[in-house]
């Protein structure tokens, strides 16, 4: 096969070299792309928050249990809605006690007595 180069098809070197002029005009063409380009990718990534944003916002809540129960008469301390748990600590007679439901049956995981050392 020939070479390419060799085959006289070589534009001249006058014919390369851009004039002052023409390289402004390039550069200004450049710039208002790169420009173009930016305000057009900020648009892309604001949809997608806006898509994003639309998706979570009309998830439906976690269900959580109507009620928990504790013994009668106990008094409740705090309760706490924790990695789908429900824990409340309440006061029965004369001990503190921690609980554990689960938050969608409202179902005793787990009590505890917390007594003071």
């Amino acid at each position: 096969m020939s070479d390419p180069d060799m085959s006289g098809n070589k534009p001249a070197p006058a014919e390369t070299e851009v004039s002052p002029e023409a390289a402004a005009v390039i550069g200004k063409a450049r710039r208002s792309a790169g420009f173009a380009m930016g305000i057009m990718l900020l648009g892309f990534m604001a949809i997608g928050v806006a898509v994003v944003y639309r998706l979570m916002r009309d998830a439906p809540p976690p269900t959580i249990a109507a009620s928990v129960s504790v013994p009668p008469g106990s008094e409740v301390v705090s309760a706490l809605t924790v990695d789908g748990t429900i824990q409340v600590t309440y006061r029965a007679g004369g001990a503190v006690m921690l609980s554990v439901f689960d938050s969608k049956t409202g179902e005793l995981r787990q009590s505890t007595e917390i007594a003071a050392q």
